[in-house]
């Protein structure tokens, strides 16, 4: 088999699992029906956050890090209404 026919076998070989995580290395688009990031950092501070550091759509809702209670917070926030669909420290 040729140097040619290897690489070609390889690459087609690798293709599907190319394809698949594509998806994953690019950010995802909030959602027409998905308050703006102002809204959603109005919430959260609603909810005890003073700021919020990061803020972005990832996986059907609004993902970021924020200060709560002095303390450093990764938190998911619903895409429509912004309320926290969980939170954690920061360690």
């Amino acid at each position: 088999m040729s140097r040619f026919a290897r690489s070609a076998i390889v690459a087609l070989a690798t293709l599907p699992l190319a394809l698949a995580l594509a998806p994953a290395a690019r950010a995802e688009t909030p959602g027409p029906d998905w308050l703006t990031p102002a809204q959603v950092t109005q919430a959260l501070k609603g909810a005890g956050y003073s700021e919020i550091t990061k803020l972005e759509a990832d996986d059907g809702h609004w993902d970021g890090e924020g200060l709560k209670d002095g303390r450093r917070m990764k938190f998911d926030a619903d895409p429509k209404t912004g309320a926290i669909l969980g939170e954690v420290p920061i360690e």
